[in-house]
């Protein structure tokens, strides 16, 4: 044999052998493995209100000095038109009303905290507006507003315009803040990060005027005389809702329906009746105020 073929020889007794040594290296018995399972194999995510449900608690953001809608009274508990429908949801969510916990947010920081899952639900008096719709999911309106300005009696404004030269406080990530900023952005603003700092700045002089929404204006006025709001309003009337995560449909669609079934017991219409109308004055209709079983008809 010349060495042509010996090499080639060689060659064709190596293969076999390769293919033993390979074999080998798989393990004595070891099965190939497996391919991947696929995405339709998965086990299902759980729902956000599975999640909820197994936490055992609903985490709701709400205010702490914005009376009647939220805050906290004298033994400390945390009370209002807002805090007692975040009581009722967890209620009909998790059969009891006690299995809520609540969280102190700000103005500012309501949005914030839905994104960073702080909390699972607003109800912390929130404008709707094109803005935020972008960066949460609004459900059904539970309330309807209108932004005004709050001015001492002994005050020679008259009408809006009057407080162009003016110092205006508001609280900051309010739709006064955001209105204002917007449509007079060369108007002096003087602006506290909560909405009992803004008062007292009022009441100690430090501006001339606060710019917020007309039922917290027109609940101060009444318990502290000596103010009036002026009659023109900065935008046109509004919703509030209740607010969730972005993308969030399922709780969003739970909560509409909530609001849907409580408006059939005309649920908001108590809560008006026990912390809001004593607020207002005595020819103001419920039906200005509240969205009843959350149809909004603005």
């Amino acid at each position: 044999m010349n060495t042509a073929s010996l090499k080639t020889a060689k060659s064709l007794l190596l293969i076999p052998l390769l293919g033993v040594g390979l074999l080998a290296g798989c393990g004595q018995g070891e099965q190939p493995a497996k391919p991947a399972a696929t995405a339709s194999a998965a086990a299902p995510a759980a729902s956000y209100l599975d999640k909820i449900k197994a936490r055992g608690k609903l985490v709701v953001g709400v205010f702490t000095d914005k009376p009647p809608f939220g805050f906290v009274d004298e033994k400390g508990k945390y009370v209002g038109f807002d805090t007692d429908i975040g009581r009722q949801f967890a209620k009909d969510l998790l059969g009891d009303e006690s299995k809520v916990e609540f969280v102190a947010v700000e103005p500012a920081s309501r949005i914030p905290f839905l994104q960073s899952d702080k909390v699972d639900i607003i109800l912390a008096n929130m404008t709707v507006t094109p803005e935020r719709k972008e960066a949460v999911e609004f459900t059904n309106p539970n309330l309807k507003v209108a932004v005004q300005a709050l001015v001492p009696d002994a005050s020679a404004v008259k009408k809006l315009d009057d407080l162009a030269d003016k110092t205006i406080i508001v609280t900051t990530g309010t739709t006064a803040d955001v209105w204002l900023t917007k449509t007079h952005p060369d108007w002096k603003l003087l602006k506290f990060e909560k909405n009992s700092e803004s008062l007292q700045a009022l009441a100690n002089g430090r501006g001339d005027a606060y710019a917020q929404d007309n039922l917290v204006l027109f609940s101060w006025s009444k318990q502290n005389p000596g103010y009036r709001v002026l009659p023109e309003k900065l935008g046109g009337e509004a919703p509030i809702a209740p607010a969730v995560k972005k993308g969030n449909i399922e709780l969003r669609d739970w909560v509409n329906a909530e609001l849907a079934k409580l408006g059939q017991d005309k649920y908001l219409l108590k809560l008006y009746d026990q912390y809001v109308r004593k607020s207002l004055s005595d020819d103001t209709k419920p039906e200005d105020v509240i969205v009843e079983g959350g149809n909004w008809k603005g």
